[in-house]
């Protein structure tokens, strides 16, 4: 596999570093398995919570490499004609309609019904050919001709059925279409595969044995203060402490949906606009909507609401 920049895939230590120029904190493990995945050729299947990187982590690779980055956002009744590909119908039907008039000369000189049928078979095979076919993400990835980064995003909200058809792909990087044949990505463009999943159901067997694992937990405190600092630089010291120490006692509470490192991000853009230099407890409660989704977690913290921040600020 030969990319654009494959040089700033060539250590763990360069990809972390690459990845931080690009404001995108990570750890050494997240870093590993997007060196091996260029160096095997294998696609990283990304489980964990939702908002904690990992669709981001797709987009950042194909920025760092400067190729695009194709993206399947899976859904429930996802199926070829949408992933793969289609046929352009409204093409086809006027083509049709074109060379309506040629069909005597077509059919000029067969004999029989037999020789009818096939003259008329040849006529249109020629109407499922590359040149009417839709190419859908999939097969855009193959096709892609400086290479690609390609995101299955959410694997887990797709049927079962549709990882079926991710097999080839995943293994030998081709895709078979009936009426065209195996279509191939050249073995030195092959398309760098991302998959994601945030655990709302278990993944097959089949389609893990073809990747590489990967799980990004929420971070601690010390790697969000970095990730907080390169997305929203201009938070202060003190308030960035203390936000994230906020954060990281929500998580340790039983919420419906605790907050993500996207939350936490928004969070700190709010205080900011809102220009605060630390947080008191009139503050959070004003902007609780911003980090928590429901509001019976809303309702839960804020019953704990002076306690939670007098220790965040004790522990900036």
């Amino acid at each position: 596999m030969t990319l654009k920049n494959e040089s700033k895939l060539a250590s763990v230590e360069v990809i972390q570093q690459n990845f931080e120029e690009l404001h995108y904190i990570c750890s050494l493990q997240i870093a590993t398995a997007v060196f091996l995945a260029y160096h095997l050729e294998k696609p990283i299947l990304i489980e964990g919570p939702p908002g904690v990187g990992k669709t981001e982590l797709a987009k950042t690779t194909a920025t760092m490499l400067d190729v695009n980055c194709i993206r399947l956002q899976c859904y429930e009744g996802l199926d070829e004609a949408k992933a793969i590909y289609e046929w352009k119908y409204g093409k086809q039907l006027l083509y049709t309609q074109v060379l309506k008039e040629t069909l005597n000369e077509i059919l000029a000189g067969a004999r029989g019904l037999q020789e009818s049928v096939t003259k008329l078979h040849d006529f249109g095979d020629i109407f499922f050919s590359e040149e009417f076919l839709e190419p859908r993400p999939l097969l855009k990835a193959l096709k892609e001709e400086a290479g690609c980064v390609l995101l299955i995003d959410e694997i887990d909200k797709s049927d079962h059925e549709f990882e079926s058809l991710l097999l080839e792909m995943l293994s030998d990087f081709q895709l078979s279409i009936p009426e065209i044949g195996t279509v191939k990505a050249r073995p030195d463009k092959k398309p760098l595969v991302f998959l994601t999943s945030n655990n709302t159901r278990e993944i097959s067997d089949a389609l893990k044995r073809r990747c590489l694992h990967l799980y990004i937990p929420f971070p601690d405190a010390d790697l969000e203060r970095q990730i907080v600092h390169a997305r929203v630089p201009e938070v202060a010291e003190k308030l960035r402490h203390q936000l994230v120490a906020f954060v990281q006692e929500l998580r340790d509470m039983d919420l419906k949906k605790v907050p993500a490192i996207s939350e936490t991000i928004d969070w700190a853009r709010t205080l900011i606009l809102l220009n605060t230099e630390a947080l008191d407890p009139d503050l959070v409660r004003q902007t609780l909507n911003v980090i928590l989704k429901f509001q019976e977690d809303v309702e839960t913290v804020e019953a704990e609401l002076q306690g939670i921040t007098n220790k965040a600020i004790r522990e900036s």
